[in-house]
């Protein structure tokens, strides 16, 4: 088994409208395809972060809370490579996103920060 790439990373969104527009306008990630599904009474959202990868954005009625438990056993976290922390920060800033502080990876020397989107998921911005 050869694996190649990442194809995509599912996230299932408490309330699908907010969490569109958080990725879509606040993020910048672009729809590719949104399909409602009537049989599930869920949304399906296809977001293409810069044309390579994909993000599918979910909706379900009454979707269970995850438990948060910061080092649980599971994915921890999603993880976004950015060209210029400071920009970044200001536009997450901008978009009223409260910002960890920056810090800077011991092992490489590169700066990172973490957020959360609406629903509390950790997410990682890392400049490369």
């Amino acid at each position: 088994m050869l694996l190649k790439r990442i194809h995509h990373v599912a996230v299932i969104a408490s309330d699908y409208e907010r969490s569109k527009d958080f990725y879509v306008r606040v993020l910048g990630l672009s729809p590719v395809r949104e399909v409602y599904r009537e049989e599930r009474d869920s949304y399906k959202l296809d977001l293409s972060v810069n044309g390579e990868y994909q993000i599918e954005l979910f909706s379900f009625p009454e979707p269970a809370e995850r438990p948060n438990y910061p080092e649980a056993v599971g994915l921890r976290h999603l993880a976004f490579e950015v060209e210029n922390m400071e920009e970044t920060v200001a536009h997450l800033k901008g978009h009223g996103v409260a910002i960890e502080p920056v810090r800077v990876d011991p092992l490489t020397g590169k700066m990172y920060t973490f957020f959360k989107d609406p629903d509390g998921l950790p997410i990682e911005v890392y400049e490369g």
